[in-house]
């Protein structure tokens, strides 16, 4: 029998190169998932800018509710109380404790028009003190202290250390200026004038280039501390045996990572994202590859026949249809394997480059992601073959033969139930996810998209039949012979064409479903969050004071406000509906919001105040009068009052606050943008504050932190793979098809059709199919998109480009035509007669 196998793989290539290629695709990103989940256990990212420290002391940068489960990302710095340093110092076996501070600095630098460009900085500026333009440097910086150099190591190449009201520069930030230069640096939003003391260079990577200033002129706090162990000490133990305060955490090696940089807190998104990412996979996989089996298998039914005639038992047959196929499965699995890290990479290069994961964290992809991928593979892959040997062997001799002249297109009873029980899945989470809130609304309604493609793809042939109704079949008939003949063949092969409509209708319901969901969601919650804000102008970018009281003295401008967006958990009453997911925080200093004040008033929100929903006051049973305990989002425990009951667009609502006290607890310590109402058109000259720009409404938009950012790039990865798998597993199932008719067109040539004749069925059959499975495929999407709609915006109207649906129907359209076109034309190179001899098809 293994003899025979191989003779089979050799006349049938078209086939087993369709399964070579889908189990090649799915180990590759199975071992992707692999890694991304492997990333996120271990969360590994070696420090730079602490790089010489072996302990790093660091305050912990996931908050843990008291009285939750789970885990989430402080949005701020999380930094330690300074009187922790001191006691560091005097610990046993500490010969010296460092501690650092980072904070915003851009260096502008001045430029002589006869002078050298300096190799690094680009960007408009305004002009400085003595007249001259600057430039702002092109790259991310920041200011530390000079103490803190030595945590990196940087060395000085020239000059010597920072005085008050110097700096020293990392080497990149130089340009053409000189130790004894003045430099002018944006501190604060500020630009204010420094003298060069020196450069320095970092003896080590460090991606973020910084500008050292004097101690004394660093801000207050402390990010971290940097603990050297005295001669002798191990660092792990030393490390184990410090006594730290609650919320603090020593860290060493790799781990020092986690507190140098922001973003590396918790594993939990990356591992719902390599979860969702890793099943879909599998799943898409399950139905691409079943299908595709199963086609290869049916398309041999008279061979298999003449098997069972000549003496072959069912179980030979069976093993000799699983044993050709695991052997292709199986090599195809390997080459997957093997280009599984350079997938795994350049996924994780998206999400790093789309800032889902800091750009530091080190991708992790050790032997375990493999070693599953290659289990789940196999075992999907001899799954679905043991189905297709099983129906191929049981199948007697003569009902072989009879199929494989009129192909059966009746579904069994059980394959029916199972299907309907998909759709009818699928139409009770779409009637549901319109009652949840916006929070919910994708995970309850997601799923949709993928029940309704395995209803369709088990239903497949039926969906075919049902699909030709009288006004369709009619009006590809009145092409001709080949309309008619189109017709015909999609009944009867209804079965073979089903194999064709599957990965289409699963691309479609997928990418549609993915792209359009986080447009939908991602419009309803930038308007929820923007629209209950007055105001015409907004200028963003840091916020200085000066800023602020300058815009506001302007003739034109009638009301005016800082704008504070950050995160925080309510503590004191415990608010158990918020746990991992935290509040948003909308710091405000002037009367722009609009939405409604049910109680108390927005005018008294200065200090320590705050204006909650009325929803969550009646649950917390608090009122205005009342204090509260809000956990800001650099673990700060502040005593608030409230002072007024204001709603927020439902689902969105957000915890209202003084600007200037969110500022404080900021990682930049200022606002992030100032919104202007005005009269008349705004005269301000943004060039006395470097980096901040000035737009309309639209700005609100920036930076603005919605939560959607895993759950869009989870959509846009999903469209990602139904794009690969359609384009795969459609030409592949195409080609396979039309190759296996050569005795059909040879047939239809020799009773008098030509060639362009039978190319012009072909290409109706294909145009057919390729509208089904869209149809099907955007009904599909329909019932995840529009109850998240629904639920998202109030009204079933999706929002997003229009270009993304007719660029995705052209993909489809370029895929099946062009493929059925090319195979067709190969299938009928051979003469006719020859046709029907053909050892295959």
């Amino acid at each position: 029998m293994f003899r025979l196998a191989a003779t089979t793989l050799r006349y049938r290539t078209a086939a087993f190169l369709a399964i070579f290629v889908a189990v090649l695709l799915g180990g590759a990103l199975l071992a992707a998932a692999g890694g991304l989940l492997e990333t996120a256990l271990r969360l590994n990212a070696p420090p730079q800018h602490l790089a010489a420290a072996p302990i790093v002391v660091a305050g912990d940068p996931a908050y843990h509710p008291p009285n939750g489960s789970g885990s989430a990302p402080f949005p701020e710095r999380h930094r330690v109380d300074t009187t922790l340093l001191t006691k560091l110092a005097t610990t046993p076996g500490v010969a010296k404790a460092i501690p650092t501070r980072s904070f915003p600095a851009t260096v502008i630098t001045p430029t002589d028009p006869t002078a050298p460009k300096p190799t690094t900085g680009v960007g408009a500026g305004g002009q400085d003190a003595d007249g001259g333009h600057t430039k702002p440097f092109g790259m991310e910086m920041v200011g530390r202290g000079w103490s803190a150099a030595a945590l990196t190591p940087y060395a000085l190449t020239s000059g010597r250390a920072p005085r008050a009201g110097e700096v020293v520069l990392d080497q990149r930030l130089v340009g053409v200026a000189a130790a004894g230069d003045r430099v002018t640096v944006v501190v604060g939003g500020e630009p204010r004038r420094f003298v060069l003391a020196g450069i320095a260079a970092a003896q080590r990577q460090v991606d973020v280039p910084a500008v050292f200033f004097a101690d004394a002129d660093v801000p207050a706090g402390v990010d971290a501390i940097g603990v050297f162990p005295a001669d002798g000490t191990s660092a792990r133990e030393l490390a184990k045996r410090l006594e730290l305060p609650a919320g603090v955490k020593a860290y060493t090696g790799d781990d020092r990572g986690v507190a140098e940089f922001q973003g590396i807190a918790t594993s939990l998104p990356l591992i719902i994202m390599s979860g969702v990412f890793g099943g879909m996979v599998a799943v898409v996989m399950a139905l691409v590859v079943s299908a595709t089996i199963g086609l290869s298998v049916r398309q041999r039914r008279r061979e298999l026949a003449l098997l069972r005639a000549s003496g072959a038992t069912p179980r030979q047959v069976g093993k000799m249809v699983i044993a050709e196929t695991m052997v292709v499965g199986v090599l195809g699995l390997v080459l997957g394997l093997l280009g599984g890290r350079f997938t795994g990479n350049w996924i994780f290069g998206l999400l790093a480059d789309g800032g889902i994961v800091p750009t530091q964290l080190r991708y992790d992809q050790g032997p375990l992601p493999f070693a599953g991928a290659a289990l789940l593979t196999f075992a999907v892959l001899r799954i679905t073959v043991g189905f297709a040997a099983g129906r191929a062997a049981r199948i007697r001799p003569i009902q072989a033969l009879a199929e494989a002249a009129v192909p059966n297109v009746a579904l069994s009873r059980i394959r029916v139930i199972i299907g309907l029980i998909f759709a009818g899945a699928t139409v009770a989470i779409a009637v549901s996810t319109p009652f949840m809130g916006p929070t919910n609304a994708a995970a309850i309604g997601g799923p949709a998209g993928l029940t309704g493609s395995i209803a369709v793809a088990i239903l497949a042939p039926l969906v075919i039949q049902r699909a030709l109704v009288p006004r369709i079949t009619r009006l590809v008939e009145k092409r001709g012979t080949s309309g008619v003949l189109a017709v015909i063949n999609l009944r009867v092969r209804a079965v073979q064409f089903g194999a064709i409509l599957i990965p289409i209708t699963i691309a479609t319901a997928i990418a549609v479903g993915n792209i359009y969901s986080q447009t939908t969601q991602q419009k309803a919650a930038v308007e929820a969050f923007t629209s209950n804000l007055a105001g015409d102008v907004v200028i963003t970018g840091g916020i200085p004071a000066s800023l602020t009281k300058a815009a506001a003295e302007l003739p034109a401008v009638t009301t005016s406000s800082e704008l504070v967006r950050s995160k925080g958990w309510i503590e004191q009453p415990y608010d158990a509906a918020h746990t991992s997911d935290a509040w948003p925080l909308l710091g405000l200093s002037g009367p722009i919001y609009k939405d409604k004040v049910t109680k108390g008033s927005l005018n008294d929100l200065t200090g320590n105040t705050i204006a909650l929903p009325p929803g969550t006051a009646k649950k917390l049973k608090v009122d205005v009068g009342s204090e509260i305990g809000l956990r800001l989002g650099d673990d700060a425990l502040v005593k608030v009052k409230v002072v007024a009951l204001a709603e927020g667009p439902s689902g969105y609502q957000s915890l209202l606050l003084p600007a200037q006290l969110l500022a404080a607890h900021t990682t930049t310590g200022l606002p992030s943008q100032l919104v202007l109402k005005t009269t008349d058109k705004l005269h301000l000259d943004l060039s006395k504050w470097p980096g901040t720009t000035m737009g309309g409404r639209e700005l609100l938009a920036d930076g603005l932190d919605t939560g959607l950012g895993v759950d869009a790039w989870i959509g846009y990865l999903l469209a990602a793979i139904a794009v690969a798998y359609t384009a795969i597993a459609s030409v592949n199932t195409i080609a396979v098809a039309v190759l296996d008719r050569r005795r059909e067109f040879g047939l239809q040539r020799l009773t008098g059709s030509t060639r362009r004749e039978v190319a012009r069925m072909l290409g109706l059959e294909g145009l057919l199919i390729a509208a089904l499975g869209l149809v099907s495929g955007l009904v599909t999407a329909a019932f995840t998109v529009l109850p998240i709609a629904m639920a998202t915006r109030g009204w079933p109207i999706p929002s997003g480009p229009v270009w993304v649906l007719a660029a995705w129907i052209a993909v489809v359209l370029l895929l099946v035509l062009p493929t059925t076109a090319i195979t067709g034309r190969i299938a009928m190179r051979a003469k006719p007669m020859d046709a029907l001899n053909s050892p295959v098809g």
